[in-house]
């Protein structure tokens, strides 16, 4: 099974049956996990998770200082330019709070406060991880799901390594301005979600995409988004041209216009590729760690990471 380029990705013509797909599930988890979900909410947080989670996963047995810590996240969080200082701090608490993270156990240092993701943060971000997979299995018939499901180990590897290709790649980090300020606001990720899963048969050259009758009070209560935020996010784009409805008073059938949804799909086609990439990376890595050590020879050691923002950390306290 090779790797699928992103422009192969993008251009799939399943690729808009999974984006509906992948939106259907990140909504499901939200419903059942609403808490949770809002780790991930808005693209801030998302690029703050996801780097916190690759740090988690780079803690090793022989290194009891490795792994997650405070000076590490916020060193991370400003490298990418997710968020301040006091953000990431706060944010940091926040998950604490929350039970989504707890101090590491025995750690000889006590001035280094080490954490780890619990087990609620651990099957959410495995359920997102492999859910990607089954999607881009669709594409080309392939094994990604059933293969990362056999191994653990695959997933260990690939997350970090994805979270530093997209915390660096510019195409997601700085979305176009078209879905940019719903991405940046709180719970406005979700919401771009539930417009997306609501594409039934999607025309990649038809100027406009009806959705059907979707109102801003039903997005408000499905999600516990306020209604202000919820105008503020609407009406920008309705004053762009990039969304509507089809009656006045915001009446009868939502439309979504091609630039929107292009923009879009291009967007998590990035998303995709990395995940892509970085589960033939682990793979591939696993295959040859695996002969190594078949042969008597010492284990291949952790990932040299794509980016200096999730890479040598372990030199950082």
């Amino acid at each position: 099974m090779r790797t699928l380029t992103r422009a192969e990705i993008v251009s799939h013509p399943l690729f808009p049956a999974i984006e509906k797909q992948i939106a259907d599930h990140l909504i499901g988890i939200h419903l059942r996990t609403p808490r949770l979900s809002r780790l991930k909410a808005s693209h801030r947080k998302w690029l703050m998770t996801q780097s916190l989670y690759a740090l988690n996963l780079q803690r090793t047995d022989d290194d009891p200082l490795s792994g997650l810590t405070a000076t590490r996240f916020v060193e991370v969080v400003m490298k990418v330019g997710a968020a301040s200082r006091n953000t990431a701090t706060a944010y940091l608490a926040e998950l604490v709070a929350y039970k989504f993270l707890r101090d590491v156990p025995g750690v000889p240092d006590r001035r280094v406060r080490v954490l780890e993701a619990t087990e609620p943060s651990n099957a959410g971000m495995i359920s997102w991880f492999t859910a990607h997979m089954a999607c881009l299995d669709r594409l080309d018939g392939g094994d990604r799901e059933a293969t990362s499901n056999a191994d653990p180990r695959i997933f260990r590897i690939a997350q970090p390594y994805a979270a530093a290709k997209l915390v660096e790649h510019p195409d997601w980090r700085d979305p176009p301005e078209t879905i940019g300020h719903f991405l940046w606001s709180d719970l406005g990720g979700i919401v771009l979600h539930d417009l997306i899963s609501r594409i039934d048969g999607y025309d990649p050259a038809a100027e406009k995409t009806f959705v059907g009758p979707t109102t801003l009070a039903q997005l408000g209560e499905s999600y516990t988004v306020s209604s202000t935020n919820l105008k503020r996010m609407f009406k920008k784009a309705e004053t762009d041209g990039l969304l509507g409805w089809e009656l006045p008073r915001r009446r009868g059938s939502l439309w979504l216009s091609r630039r929107f949804v292009g923009d879009y799909f291009h967007w998590q086609s990035t998303k995709f590729a990395a995940l892509e990439e970085a589960f033939h990376h682990a793979v591939e890595k696993l295959r040859r760690e695996d002969e190594r050590l078949a042969s008597g020879q010492s284990p291949i050691g952790a990932d040299v990471l794509p980016t200096e923002n999730l890479g040598a950390l372990s030199a950082t306290s």
